[in-house]
């Protein structure tokens, strides 16, 4: 029997105050994914880091975030939220700080995973935790400012991550968490209420498989190159790591808690989101990792002219979103916008892959940045809405963190796949062995975003019929505010982790 979702008694704190304590943590998580990435080719001089090594910065801190998440929600609900939203930053804050004195990649690499366990925390919680804090006459303004400050945490990341490196080092990029972790937590403490949900029993069996197995699965990509496609490692990892999902997809149907509720899958709109989710991360992500490095590593871009030079790309979305969420989506619903962004975002890779040279002028990088980023905001606010079409507001929660799990997974497996492209064409984090092998790399990215166009055509249109009368305009209100809560939750999960 579940119980009734309960919030504890707590003095009455400004709203201000609220969305303060709940956005703060959300941005540092979201802050570090793109300035680790921006950091990746200092981060390997010194720690004399392979690429394989480098990728696995990333992936350690995405699959474990993926392999959490859902489980943050359900402990949460059964635990408080505030509690487990402050165990969150207080692992996140940690693991910072050990991030930052790691002297190997091995060290770095691990402490990473841990990072991704405290993220996994926050960033669900902290748009429940607001959406719970605020009055209802209140709650759409707060919850735009949330995904405001989540999506300024995607688009300057690389502008602080190239100022911190370039100023300090690359350990000061984590280091620079600890005294906002040491904020955030006597402020979550003050100002949000410890909530609960369904006490459900947390499906621990399910994290095991799901874990185990993605990460099987991107350990034989990412060694495939290295050890051999056909050799006994890589085959063990990747028939392993196979047999282990197709074990967790079996788990669930027989659950009285499943971690991913398969049930959800019935409805279109949200299977084809999804499916548009994986593929949108991995193609445009993967690219990124690729592409992020040549402004450094071939052109000789020092970090902070590198984070200035992407910026026509990373702030785009920050414009355009919100009007996508505002004006287009009510317009022409949600499908039209999401294949036409994913269009826009594979014509610009494989624009930048046409393109893409040692000595090619930044004017020329421009353009086809400013449409990767458009595109990037005009698939963000409509996915989330199509994702919880048709659902019931108790559902929100656990389709939105299916479907923050399942873009990570997406990431990781981006960032696996054309890196190993780009080693196999013989790539190297050289000046003169990088773009030719970049470029076959940023093709795959650019092939699997066109994909992921024709995905969305299958889409329902999303648009919804005029309404006249009182109780209809309240649902419509309704519906704006889980497409602002949840197109937030887009922008700050779309991060790179």
């Amino acid at each position: 029997m579940t119980a009734p979702t309960q919030t504890a008694p707590r003095r009455r704190v400004p709203t201000w105050l609220a969305i303060v304590a709940a956005s703060l943590p959300m941005f540092m998580a979201t802050l570090d994914n793109l300035v680790v990435t921006n950091a990746l080719p200092r981060i390997g001089l010194d720690l004399k880091a392979s690429i394989e090594e480098l990728q696995w910065v990333v992936n350690a801190y995405s699959l474990s975030f993926a392999t959490f998440i859902l489980l943050a929600v359900a402990l949460g609900d059964r635990l408080g939220r505030r509690t487990v939203f402050t165990i969150g930053i207080t692992i996140f804050t940690l693991a910072s700080a050990a991030s930052a004195l790691a002297t190997s990649p091995a060290e770095l690499i691990a402490f990473r995973a841990v990072q991704g366990a405290g993220a996994a925390a926050v960033m669900p919680l902290s748009l429940t935790l607001l959406a719970g804090s605020v009055s209802e006459r209140l709650r759409p303004a707060a919850i735009g400012i949330w995904g405001g400050v989540s999506g300024l945490g995607v688009a300057l990341g690389p502008l602080i991550g190239g100022a911190i490196v370039q100023g300090w080092n690359w350990q000061a990029i984590f280091w620079i968490n600890v005294p906002v972790g040491v904020i955030a937590i006597p402020l979550t403490i003050f100002a949000l209420p410890n909530s609960f949900g369904a006490r459900l029993r947390a499906d621990l069996l399910g994290v095991l498989l799901v874990g185990v197995g993605v990460f099987a699965a991107v350990y034989g990509i990412v060694r495939g190159n290295d050890a051999g496609w056909d050799s006994g490692e890589v085959l063990t990892a990747l028939i392993g790591g196979g047999a282990l999902l197709v074990a967790f997809v079996w788990w669930e149907t027989r659950s009285s808690a499943p971690l991913l509720p398969l049930g959800l899958f019935r409805n279109r709109s949200f299977t084809v989101a999804n499916l548009v989710g994986v593929t949108f991360s991995f193609g445009i992500f993967g690219a990124v990792f690729i592409l992020i490095q040549f402004l450094q590593v071939v052109q000789g871009h020092s970090p902070l002219e590198a984070g200035l030079m992407t910026m026509p790309w990373t702030l785009a979305p920050m414009v355009i979103a919100p009007l996508t969420g505002a004006v287009i989506v009510p317009w022409v619903g949600t499908r039209a916008p999401i294949v036409v962004g994913l269009a826009f975002q594979a014509t610009a890779m494989f624009w930048l892959a046409a393109i893409l040279a040692p000595d090619v002028a930044f004017s020329a990088l421009v353009p086809p940045f400013l449409l990767a980023g458009v595109g990037m905001g005009l698939v963000f606010a409509p996915s989330s809405t199509a994702v919880l079409a048709g659902f019931r507001e108790k559902d929100h929660a656990k389709a939105s963190g299916t479907n923050a799990t399942l873009r990570e997974i997406g990431v990781a497996l981006g960032v696996a796949v054309l890196t190993a492209v780009f080693i196999g064409a013989g790539g190297t984090l050289t000046p003169t062995g990088y773009v030719d092998a970049a470029i076959p790399a940023v093709v795959v990215g650019a092939a699997v975003l066109a994909g992921a166009a024709v995905i969305g055509l299958f889409l329902p249109s999303g648009r919804e019929p005029r309404r006249q009368s009182g109780a209809d305009s309240d649902r419509v209100v309704d519906q704006l505010e889980s497409e602002l809560e949840d197109a937030g939750e887009t922008l700050a999960g779309s991060a790179l982790s």
